[in-house]
Formats: C-alpha cells, sequence, structure tokens
C-alpha cells in the first residue's frame, strides 16, 4: 500500500484527447487540455466528448485532467465561460485553470480552480492573494529564482505547479501585449502571432547598429532536468511540460524523460507520484531528439548568457559535430556522434540562415546529403530528425500496468479469491468449495496461479500471489479464467467508484490586493473583473488593451532577457558602458523603445 507522504504530479500537455491517453500511458500523472473555447492555445480545442473520455482513461490510474479557460473574457463571454465550466466537472475534471478573475465572481462549481501562469505570479504577495481568494494551486511564473520559489512555500500553503521543460515565452506570461499591438492578435486571447520569434535590429539613440537583424527576443527551450530535485526540496508539487501545439512523438519522449527523472528521485526522497501503474516499455528517451531550440535553464539559478536563440526560433535539434571537409556532394564532420541514412540536419550558412537536408547515405565516414549547398568547412551540423530513435518511438507500445496482489485462502465452507491493487483497494470473490482434491497437487497449485495471473490486455499486473488452502482442489481452468474476469470487473468498478468530485465551498471575501490602483496591465476586459478588483479595495483606472485602449507608448513586453546584458552593456557588469538609449527596429521599420529596470534586472519595450 503507498504512502501517503508527499505527492509529487508530472503534468503533461495534451493537443487533443488522443495525445491525452498517450501522455498518461507514457507515465504523466495529471495532463492539460483546451475546452472547446478560451484556452490560451486558441488551436488546440477539445469537445466536451472527448475530454470525458480523456477523464474516463485517466481514472483508470487515478491521474487527473485539468481544462484551460485561461483566457481573458468580455462581458458576453464570461457568461459562456460560467456554463462551460458547468459542463467540465459535470463530466469529471479535476480542474480549471483560469486568468480571468471575474470569474470568482460568478457562481461556479465546487470545482478546483488553477491561477494560471497568465496571472502573473511572480511574487509571495500575489500568490497569498490568489491562494487568499480561493485558488487551490497557483503556476508560478517561469522567471522565478529557486530562491523566490522557497520563499513563497514558506509563507503559503496553496500547492504550487511549475514548468520544467518547453518553450520559454521571453515575455511575461500575460503582461505580454507586442502581438496585439501589431495585429491585434492577443496571447491574452489564445491568440499570439509570436512576435517574438521574428527579426529585429538592435541601435543605440545615435543610430550605431550593436546587432543587425537577428531574432534577438527568440529563447532557448527549458530544461529543469537537472533541477527537480532542488524543486521538490523548495516546495513544488507539480511538474509541467509544455507542449500542447507539439506533436506526439514530442510528448512521448518529454514525459517518458521526466518521468524516469523523477523516480529516481521520489525513491530517493521516500516520496510517491500521484497517480498509480508503472510504465512498460524498452524506449530509452532523450530530450534532445525531438523538439527544441537548445536548452536553458533560464533565470533559476541567476541570470546566463546562453539563455537566448539569436540565430534561429526553429527548432534545431541535437549538435552533432562539425563539418572538417566539404566537396561536390558528400562532406565528414568531426565529434564522435554519428548520423544514420535519413536523417533530417540543419545548419546555419554563411548569411545566418537556417538551412536544411536530408542524408542520402554514408559511406567510408563521408555523409552525402540530399542538398549540399551552403555546406562548409566550419559549418556546425545539428540532427533534427532522427530517422532510428523516431521510428523506434512510433513503434514502441507504453504498457501502463497497476501491480496487484492475488490471495487465495478459505473459511470453513469457501475459498475466497482476493485481488489487491497498489492503492490498497481491495475486491473478493468468495465460492462453495465443492471441488475435488486435486490428484496432482503441484500441478493443480501451479495451474491456479497460472491462470490467476493472465491478466493479459487489463491494466493490471499481477506482483505477488499467495495461495494459502489446507487441500489443493482441482479447479477446471474454465472456471479458474470465470472467477479471474469476475474478479478484475468488481476490481475496476470499485477502483471506478472510489473516486469523488473535488467538493470546496467557494465563499467571498473582502481580502485586500495588494495594488490600490490598477492600469491595463490588470488585463480587464469585463465588469465582473472590475467589481472582483473593487471589492478587494483596488480601483480600475484601465481596462485591458484588447477592449481597444490604444498602445502607443505603453510598455508592451517586459522580460528577464535583457540585451543590455546579452551584449556585453549592462551597467552593472561593464562601468565603462554609457547610458545610451537603446531602440529594437523590426523588420517593416517599426521603432520600439527600451527601457532597462537594472534593479529587477528587467527590460520593458515600449510599442
Amino acid at each position: 500500500m503507498k504512502n501517503d507522504f508527499k505527492k509529487i504530479e508530472l503534468l503533461a500537455p495534451a493537443q487533443n484527447k488522443e495525445y491525452g491517453i498517450t501522455a498518461i500511458n507514457c507515465g504523466a500523472d495529471a495532463v492539460y487540455i483546451g475546452a472547446e473555447s478560451f484556452g490560451a492555445r486558441k488551436s488546440a480545442g477539445n469537445s466536451l466528448e472527448d475530454i470525458k473520455e480523456l477523464v474516463e482513461h485517466a481514472r483508470k490510474y487515478k491521474a487527473k485532467v485539468y481544462v484551460t479557460v485561461n483566457t481573458i473574457l468580455n462581458d458576453t463571454e464570461i457568461k459562456q465561460a460560467e456554463a462551460l465550466i458547468h459542463s467540465l466537472y459535470d463530466i469529471g475534471a479535476d480542474a480549471v485553470i483560469i486568468q480571468d478573475m471575474g470569474l470568482l465572481e460568478c457562481d461556479l462549481p465546487s470545482i478546483p480552480l488553477f491561477a494560471s501562469t497568465q496571472t502573473h505570479n511572480n511574487s509571495l504577495e500575489k500568490v497569498d492573494f490568489l491562494e487568499k481568494v480561493g485558488f487551490q494551486r497557483v503556476i508560478l511564473a517561469r522567471e522565478l529564482s529557486l530562491e523566490q520559489i522557497q520563499e513563497i512555500k514558506a509563507n503559503t500553503n496553496v500547492e504550487l505547479e511549475c514548468f520544467v521543460h518547453g518553450a520559454l515565452c521571453v515575455g511575461y506570461s500575460g503582461q505580454c501585449y507586442l502581438s496585439h499591438a501589431i495585429g491585434g492578435r492577443s496571447g491574452n486571447r489564445g491568440e499570439c502571432a509570436q512576435p517574438c520569434r521574428k527579426k529585429y535590429k538592435l541601435v543605440d539613440s545615435d543610430g550605431n547598429i550593436i546587432s543587425d537583424y537577428t531574432h534577438l527576443l527568440s529563447l532557448k527551450d527549458l530544461n529543469f532536468s537537472n533541477r527537480l530535485k532542488e524543486l521538490i526540496e523548495a516546495g513544488i508539487t507539480s511538474f509541467k511540460i509544455e507542449g500542447r501545439l507539439k506533436d506526439e512523438n514530442y510528448v512521448k519522449n518529454a514525459v517518458s524523460f521526466y518521468r524516469r527523472e523523477l523516480d529516481k528521485i521520489l525513491e530517493e526522497k521516500g516520496f510517491i507520484k500521484s497517480s498509480s501503474g508503472i510504465v512498460i516499455s524498452d524506449f530509452i528517451p532523450d530530450p534532445d531528439k525531438t523538439f527544441n531550440r537548445g536548452y536553458s535553464e533560464y533565470v533559476i539559478n541567476g541570470r546566463k548568457k546562453d539563455m537566448a536563440s539569436f540565430d534561429t526560433p526553429k527548432s534545431k535539434g541535437e549538435y552533432i559535430g562539425s563539418v572538417v571537409k566539404a566537396e561536390k556532394n558528400r562532406f565528414l564532420i568531426d565529434g564522435n556522434k554519428r548520423l544514420n541514412n535519413g536523417d533530417g540536419i540543419c545548419f546555419l550558412d554563411r548569411n545566418k540562415e537556417l538551412k536544411g537536408t536530408n542524408i542520402n547515405v554514408i559511406k567510408d565516414n563521408f555523409i552525402y546529403p540530399q542538398n549540399i549547398d551552403g555546406i562548409a568547412e566550419g559549418c556546425k551540423i545539428y540532427r533534427n530528425y532522427d530517422h532510428e530513435f523516431l521510428k523506434q518511438l512510433e513503434k514502441t507500445e507504453f504498457k501502463r500496468k497497476i501491480g496487484i496482489d492475488i490471495k487465495v485462502f478459505e473459511n470453513e465452507k469457501n475459498i475466497i479469491f482476493e485481488a489487491v491493487d497498489e492503492d490498497g483497494i481491495s475486491e473478493q470473490i468468495s465460492l462453495r468449495n465443492i471441488f475435488e482434491p486435486a490428484q496432482n497437487k503441484n500441478k493443480a497449485l501451479e495451474n491456479i496461479e497460472k491462470q490467476l495471473n493472465k491478466l493479459g490486455e487489463t491494466i493490471y499486473t499481477a506482483e505477488k500471489t499467495q495461495i494459502k488452502l489446507t487441500e489443493i482442489p482441482f479447479i477446471p481452468i474454465k472456471d479458474l479464467n470465470k472467477i479471474r474476469r469476475n474478479l478484475i470487473e468488481k476490481l475496476d468498478k470499485k477502483r471506478s467508484g472510489s473516486i469523488e468530485k473535488s467538493k470546496f465551498a467557494r465563499v467571498k471575501n473582502d481580502y485586500t490586493y495588494f495594488e490600490k490602483e490598477l492600469d491595463y496591465k490588470a488585463n480587464i476586459h469585463n465588469s465582473k473583473a472590475e467589481t472582483f478588483y473593487g471589492r478587494h479595495g483596488a480601483k480600475v483606472n484601465e481596462y485591458a488593451p484588447e477592449s481597444g485602449i490604444k498602445t502607443e507608448g505603453k510598455v508592451v513586453m517586459t522580460t528577464k532577457h535583457c540585451l543590455r546584458y546579452s551584449f556585453g552593456l549592462c551597467n552593472k557588469d561593464n562601468k565603462e558602458t554609457t547610458d545610451k538609449n537603446l531602440f529594437l527596429i523590426d523588420e517593416h521599420g517599426k521603432k520600439y523603445t527600451l527601457n532597462f529596470n537594472c534593479k529587477n534586472c528587467e527590460m520593458e519595450i515600449v510599442f
């Protein structure tokens, strides 16, 4: 039976029902998925019917399904979102992830509420407030350091979730208005056009070009796999993989990798995962071999210079080696890693443009690509499509099994067959002992154990079988099979019935908000949100940009990624640097002023 000392959750993305089922089968303790509307990934919506099927699959393993309803809403939409949340509660969703505080003024069911990272959860004051007004979990800002997470945990009791892998938004989540300002597509409405992945030029106030056009706002992807133990010790209980727009291979690989890494730590510390079952497969995960822009640990342990991906916003994959010889139709590379026929490779050409091609043949260490244009001596080669790895990944079957102990014992008149699963849930079948004594007792005993352990395509695997009978009976195989099927059906039913909907008595209060006056950055888009903040003592001076206010002259992005720092111009590092103003210029000639809040190590982009 499990110890409930401390449960740790691995949380995986689900673009759809199928990917959600895959994530659970690969070992996720929970998945997050978008509803049919109002999710922060508008192109990743799902029907209630599909979400219900996913919930039913998750229930088998005591895994959970969280649904994103995390855009800001207008006055019409908030009524629709309220109805949607009731429907999600009815089909058994375990929580909803929200951004819009107006929903707390609605008549919601007693479903747990998680505060989306879009609510800008970057301080103790914010997390404390969210706990006080009724959130069961807060999804922390990606920009927090380990020390800040420790401080938040030490002073709050709410569950804390953090991202550990995947794409990084360069701007604070929920506080980026650049996409909306440029073309009307709002990240807070699930429609971000990702202008941060475009090219920009960096110039100073004298017109000097510090950096010509390149991807100055594009960050590498997040990878906290070496920080999991520290994060658990800091108080994180849910570890989130980004990627509701990523493909199924990414989900399989990332979930399998983090399941393996977390399990090592849980065993060491005596903690447990929050769901049931073990994954059976021969697949060895490797996060370098599916979509990534290179990895960084962002600012969890202080600022580093290697967190940006200036060259390209696309996936480069794993570094293979540098070209040491290039000929008419072939090339050689250094290093120990080797390419295979059918692999896809990419590289930066002389113009710093990312190019790609496929490998046709490898012969005598020479690589013969489909197209050698741009490949020259010194060129760094990356593999962004590993043919053999992905072929293995696609054919690998992931089976998630729940361990059970099977016991056979007796009382005065009956033989009792009992199954006890790893969660301590048990069921019995009791039969009158009308069986004849076995002539070959060893054979009969072996047959009973063998047939009861034939769990085949069920979700169970027999870990231990104990048979304690005074007289070993002869039980026909067809009877043993029937006993096993009936016992497993009863256990299935009991497991399903053991899961109850969460119930929270959510009571409105007037706990004081830590800011007295609110501008557009509070993301207020409806009258209920204004009422909410008013009840908590904050005056709303301005609605969200999405409500129609002008963004000219306003800060449209705040980021920990500082271009002064990246180019050696930081006042803290370089005492000889000047205080010249810096500007970004996009490919259409639009000029953006950069502000620098050096006390907090933040850069602001002004539209």
